[in-house]
Formats: structure tokens, C-alpha cells, sequence
């Protein structure tokens, strides 16, 4: 059973044995990055001398070993302070970009191509807030021809990266035989908070700084890519939970005079009851049952999220071995979760020409977003 798309990109069945749109958007590379400095969690509550018990055990009971982090440096008594909100903003433009840079630059070079071949950047963060944004800032720095298009997506959170994935592969589909990249980059190091509430013990024992990058070209046939590595983007399916729009949000905090962010205790299993309803949604009209999805690459939003996913659809922790392994080696990176667990999929050469994957995320709205892709 194969799936064809009409040009209105709905998804219609052939029993001729082959893929054929008039423009197909395909993943033609892929990239990541994370900053400098890597700290197990035990090296993060002895940072800060967090010694309650409560605490600590949600940071050694996260199913998270290290995290790529860029604290203050102690002062001359070994503590270190909170930094105020203009720090963490020049924080995060500046480590966005330097990830970025690495991030682009590997994925590029993965897809075979060069900076002078790029003709769409589009850019995702949510751990800082810039005017004008990154794509202005990653095109000066690198270099990149003044007249390539350019997109931001800010403040969607971790489910950003699907997001920004449906916009650019509109924008491929128009311009077939163009590259486009969609980079991800989170510095969570400039949205970390020092206190002592359960609420920032939650969120500091689960992000991590890390930036992932996609290349995307449309093309009849198989002449949008010179890599038999990437798959075809099929479809792509939302779901938001309006009745959880405060379970997960980064607002601004009064008593800190800043930014910081909430996750409700219950957001995992909201989500996880949501996840059928966003995958039947993206394999409906398809022919296909989730049994058919080879690989599955979802946000590793933590160790409850991925449990109840895994529960809700019926899935195996080794079905969801790349996102359990970037929890554990990154923790929560933001909108470029999937792109790690991505870019370990391809790594492991176990897929096959007419293989399925599902790519999953989740975030604040409280929302889901998948894609259905094929190789």
C-alpha cells in the first residue's frame, strides 16, 4: 500500500508501487549542536547547593544523566547569583547564534550543500525574545546572501519545530529545487530560574541548550535530493487542548522581575491522551494503521511525557529508543528534541525505501503537532 498527494496535499491511495506528487518536499539533511559545558544532574544541584531532598529527587529521578548548560560563574564565596533578565537576554542571543552557526553549518554539510546554495532560513526559538530576529542575525553572521527569505517563529514553544516544518515545506513546495533550512535554536541556560519552589525545580532539572537544523527541497520524482537518506514529507496534523492553555506557559514572574516558565504536574497525561487523537487524525484517509509506522520520533519532553505516549498509542520503549536516548544525554532541548532523535534514526542506517515515520511534538497551547513521512 502506498500513499500518493494531490496538489492540494491530501493524501490518496495507488497500487502502483510508487510515491508521485508534483512537488515533493523532502528532508535532505540534518544537523545539531549544544553548547560547551555538560553537567550530570548531581553536578547541577551541587552547583547551587540545593540540598532538600524533595528537590533533588525530582532532578535523579528525571531519566536525564547530562545536560548541555551554561550557568553563572560563582562568585568569590562560590555561590552563584541569578542573573537579571537583561543578562539571560544577551545570553541567549548570543549562545542562539553560536549553536545556530554550528547546528546550520553541520546539516549543510550533511546535505551536500553550501551556504550560497540557501534560499529559505526559517528559525524557531522560545528561550529568548529579539528584534530583529535570528534569521537577521545568523545571515550576518555566516554571511548568507542578503536577498534569501527569511522566517522567524517565536514563543511556540516545544512544539515549534513541526510548526516551522509545515510553514517551510509550503514554501518548498512553491519553489522546487530550492534549499530551505529550518533551524531550531533554544538556549534554556537563559530561561533558568533560582529559587527554591517545586515549580522551578520541575523546569531546571529538565532542559538543556541545544540547537537541530533540517534541510528541505521539493522536486518531482526523486530529483529533490541527491541523498537516499531523507524522507518524504507526506502530511502533517495539529491538535490543540484549549481547556490547557495555562498547563505549560513562559510568562513573566513578578516576584523574580523576569521571565520564567510553568509546566502543570498533570501535563503529561493530558498530552499522552491527546496523542491518539492527533495520529489517527494524521494517518486518517491514508490506508495506514499506526502498525504500519516503522519509526516514531517524538519530543522527549521527559520521562512521564514519553511513558504516557508510549502508552496511549500502544508503542515500546525501543520504539522510542532515540527520543528515551536524547532525554538521557540532552534532556529536554526544546522545538530541536525531534531533530536529535531524528538525526540518530539516520545514523543507526536501519531505514528502508517505503518505510513510514511519524514525528511528534508537543507545547504549550497546550498543543500536538505530527508529520507523516515516508522514504
Amino acid at each position: 500500500m502506498t500513499i500518493i498527494m494531490d496538489r492540494a496535499e491530501t493524501p490518496v491511495l495507488t497500487g502502483d508501487g510508487a510515491l508521485k506528487t508534483p512537488y515533493r518536499p523532502r528532508i535532505v539533511g540534518v544537523g545539531t549542536a549544544a553548547s560547551d559545558t555538560i553537567y550530570t544532574q548531581t553536578e547541577v544541584l551541587d552547583a547551587f547547593g540545593i540540598t532538600d531532598p524533595k528537590i533533588r529527587s525530582v532532578f535523579v529521578n528525571s531519566a536525564i544523566e547530562t545536560r548541555h548548560l551554561t550557568l553563572p560563574d560563582p562568585d568569590a564565596d562560590g555561590v552563584r547569583n541569578p542573573e537579571p533578565q537583561g543578562d539571560l537576554l544577551d545570553k541567549h542571543k548570543s549562545m542562539a547564534v553560536r549553536m545556530g552557526v554550528d547546528a546550520l553549518n553541520a546539516c549543510l554539510k550533511r546535505a551536500g550543500a553550501e551556504l550560497s546554495d540557501l534560499r529559505h532560513l526559517c528559525c524557531v526559538s522560545s528561550t529568548g525574545f529579539l528584534t530583529p530576529g535570528l534569521s537577521a542575525l545568523m545571515i550576518r553572521e555566516l554571511g548568507i546572501d542578503r536577498h534569501c527569505s527569511r522566517s522567524d517563529i517565536v514563543g511556540m514553544g516545544c512544539n515549534a519545530g513541526l510548526n516551522a516544518l509545515n510553514v517551510v515545506s509550503g514554501w518548498s513546495a512553491a519553489h522546487p529545487g530550492e534549499l530551505a533550512v529550518v533551524l531550531c535554536t533554544e538556549a534554556c541556560s537563559a530561561a533558568y530560574a533560582m529559587d527554591s519552589s517545586m515549580r522551578t525545580a520541575v523546569v531546571n532539572s529538565l532542559f538543556g541548550d541545544g540547537a537541530g537544523a533540517i534541510a528541505l527541497m521539493s522536486g518531482p520524482g526523486d530529483e529533490a535530493s541527491g541523498t537516499s537518506e531523507g524522507p518524504t514529507i507526506l502530511k502533517l496534523a495539529s491538535c490543540i487542548i484549549p481547556e490547557a492553555v495555562d498547563a505549560m506557559r513562559y510568562d513573566w514572574d513578578r516576584d523574580l522581575d523576569r521571565f520564567s516558565f510553568y509546566l502543570d504536574p498533570q501535563i503529561p497525561y493530558v498530552v499522552g491522551a491527546h496523542a491518539e487523537v492527533v495520529v489517527d487524525r494524521l494517518l486518517g484517509d491514508t490506508g495506514l494503521r499506526r502498525s504500519d509506522i516503522r519509526h516514531w520520533l517524538v519530543h522527549s519532553g521527559g520521562k512521564k511525557v514519553i511513558d504516557a505516549v508510549i502508552v496511549n498509542l500502544g508503542l515500546t520503549r525501543y520504539d522510542l529508543r532515540h527520543t528515551v536516548g536524547v532525554l538521557r544525554d540532552y534532556g529536554n532541548v526544546s522545538s530541536g528534541s525531534f531533530i536529535f532523535s531524528y538525526e540518530r534514526l539516520l545514523d543507526e542506517q536501519v531505514t528502508r525505501p517505503g518505510d513510514y515515520g511519524v514525528l511528534m511534538t508537543m507545547g504549550p497551547g497546550s498543543t500536538l503537532e505530527t508529520a507523516l513521512v515516508q522514504w
